[in-house]
């Protein structure tokens, strides 16, 4: 995982101050929004031995969607609670352990 993908609320908290100080306009939830995206992306990448499948988020932004490389829907992971920001905030680990299953399930699907 990369250093720049806030796995818990400390660095949210911590990418919030600088990117405020870099004159951002951002709020907390933007930042977990796009860590949450970026955890499953990451993981899927780590999976797969590189970047094959997109991660994105559905019409609503509620659930995170998997595409493969020819742009089939190939999975789809959704919040264990009503948000992924609810999830990431009350227990960034039990996310992180929710997407390892998510794509075991997915890649092994294949």
């Amino acid at each position: 995982m990369s250093i720049q993908i806030p796995q818990n609320m400390t660095e949210v908290e911590v990418q919030l101050i600088d990117r405020k100080k870099a004159g951002e306009q951002v709020t907390k939830e933007e930042i977990i929004q796009n860590a949450v995206k970026d955890i499953l992306q990451a993981l899927m990448d780590e999976a797969l031995e590189g970047h094959y499948d997109d991660v994105k988020w559905d019409d609503q932004q509620h659930n995170l969607l998997v595409f493969d490389i020819m742009g089939k829907q190939v999975g789809m992971a959704q919040p264990q609670k009503g948000t992924f920001i609810e999830d990431f905030t009350a227990n960034p680990d039990g996310l992180m352990d929710y997407f390892t299953t998510v794509v075991t399930k997915i890649v092994g699907g294949r």
